[in-house]
């Protein structure tokens, strides 16, 4: 298998290998295009972010300095908004539902790494899914690991590492994240 594949299947891969590094360089290109239009350009900024995600529900607002790792793992929903310096590490998929606001300074991240020395040394990762549901407000400086589901209706408190799913209708906060207290889901009406 080429390292792309492995790492497509969710195995052990080079991420030094050109293939896959060459994912981030495009990544890198786009961020740095959408980084740089004005915050007026709002159909300009809308474009970039649709040529930069594989899929985007409308009014999707990305502050800047937004940075990813790949861009077509990632796919919102509706009225997305991530707030200023967020950072989406996309070797895997990153699925966010609709409603969903993300604070400054969080950091998303589908890669790990071996915790034996040798597996680092020969560069090696590991990639699985993030997802969050609908409703979600993620608080400024926040780490989702990988691997996690964030369920609707959720508050993760700022400052939070998640580091496993987090269930429906919840508030979750610390290091790592437990459930502080359950929230009623107070939408009647289906958009």
């Amino acid at each position: 298998m080429t390292e792309l594949e492995k790492l497509n299947a969710g195995l052990e891969y080079d991420f030094w290998d050109p293939k896959v590094d060459g994912l981030k360089i495009h990544a890198l290109e786009w961020c740095r295009k959408l980084n740089a239009i004005p915050m007026q350009n709002t159909e300009e900024r809308e474009a970039a972010i649709k040529s930069l995600f594989s899929s985007v529900g409308e009014n999707a607002t990305i502050l800047p300095v937004f940075n990813c790792d790949n861009g077509k793992n990632i796919h919102v929903g509706k009225n997305f908004l991530t707030n200023y310096n967020v950072t989406i590490l996309d070797i895997a998929p990153v699925c966010i539902g609709d409603y969903v606001m993300i604070g400054p300074n969080t950091l998303i991240t589908t890669v790990n790494h071996p915790i034996s020395p040798l597996g680092r040394r020969r560069h090696l990762g590991i990639a699985k899914p993030v997802s969050i549901g609908n409703d979600v407000w993620v608080g400024g400086n926040v780490t989702i690991l990988p691997g996690v589901s964030i369920g609707n209706n959720v508050v993760i408190a700022a400052g939070a590492v998640v580091t496993k799913d987090i269930p429906d209708n919840c508030v979750a906060g610390g290091v790592p994240a437990k459930v502080i207290r359950n929230i009623e889901n107070d939408i009647k009406e289906k958009d």
